[in-house]
């Protein structure tokens, strides 16, 4: 699955791509926090307008908004490239991967359900890598950037409700908060990965023998086949039960967690010891540690899919390297 970064035919993509994606994501990363910056001076401007008529001139009220525009357009021009580059990177991942097993073919065609783990699964590791891998990188870079921010507005916070006073209260909160979460939907979600192994097996047992059929209607003998979409229902009807679950469980505590920063601040706003613009800046800061901190929560469906590929794709490999060894 990684001989994009072993072999030297892609040395270019996978070293200096990576390393593109890496600046890309950094540039998107201070953006977002010049972004949050803007927030807390522009709400700060709009009470002042709004209690004082008269103390803002017109001028640099849309001078204000001048400012969000252009950063806004930088932000999605960065974004933009980045993304395109992203998936030509991926898809060099995929076809590294595609050429390792064309070179093997002689050993694994003859491998239950070959055709299906080199056309299918890579496509499937490339786009989930693409989408995954970058948003983890993002998380991380978010993280980075957004915490010492959080940490800093955080003395501000005078006190949180039912335990008083807590140094960095804020920062704590949203630590809590997210790995708690993480903990409770990893342990629901526990039966995912599994499940959608299963899927995939039975999925390809299913299509082989319509395949074959294409060429040999005796082999699609209906009573093998009604059996083997029987179990394909079976399994697909487990997954809905499961995800029933999970989703009730993951949604419960999403929209849950967006009213826990305002909770949080609740002591301090009602004293008016802090400004609008305060409250937007660390509430924003607030949100972007909490996701980037709910990364697992918020991609699990997708890591179970990965999971489930990651591992179709190993007993494939170590398959053909039994059939190179006979």
């Amino acid at each position: 699955m990684f001989k994009f970064f072993t072999q030297k035919k892609w040395f270019l993509w996978s070293i200096f791509g990576s390393i593109f994606i890496l600046s890309a994501t950094s540039a998107i990363v201070y953006i977002d926090v010049q972004i949050n910056k803007w927030f807390g001076e522009f709400y700060d401007v709009l009470q002042n307008a709004l209690s004082k008529p008269g103390s803002v001139e017109l001028n640099d009220f849309l001078g204000w908004c001048y400012k969000f525009a252009k950063l806004a357009a930088i932000y999605i021009i960065v974004l933009i490239f980045s993304d395109f580059f992203t998936s030509h990177y991926t898809f060099r991942w995929r076809t590294a991967m595609a050429d390792f097993y064309h070179d093997k073919w002689n050993s694994a065609h003859t491998i239950e359900g070959a055709s299906q783990r080199v056309q299918e699964d890579t496509l499937k590791f490339a786009r989930i890598m693409e989408g995954l891998g970058v948003e983890l990188l993002r998380s991380i870079m978010t993280l980075a950037a957004f915490l010492p921010i959080l940490y800093t507005l955080s003395k501000k916070i005078t006190e949180l409700p039912w335990f008083g006073e807590v140094a960095h209260s804020m920062v704590w909160v949203a630590i809590i908060t997210a790995i708690g979460g993480t903990i409770l939907l990893a342990l629901v979600g526990i039966k995912l990965p599994g499940i959608e192994y299963d899927i995939q097996k039975k999925e390809a047992a299913y299509r082989k023998v319509l395949v074959l059929g294409e060429d040999n209607l005796e082999k699609t003998n209906p009573t093998i086949v009604n059996n083997l979409y029987d179990g394909v229902r079976k399994i697909h009807y487990k997954m809905y039960f499961h995800y029933l679950y999970f989703n009730a469980a993951k949604w419960s505590y999403l929209q849950g967690m967006v009213i826990v920063p305002y909770i949080a601040l609740a002591p301090t706003i009602i004293t008016g010891a802090v400004t609008l613009g305060f409250v937007q800046q660390i509430s924003r800061a607030f949100g972007r540690v909490e996701s980037s901190l709910q990364y697992l929560v918020r991609s699990w469906p997708i890591i179970v899919e990965l999971i489930s590929v990651r591992r179709r794709l190993l007993e494939f490999e170590r398959q053909i390297e039994i059939n190179d060894n006979r």
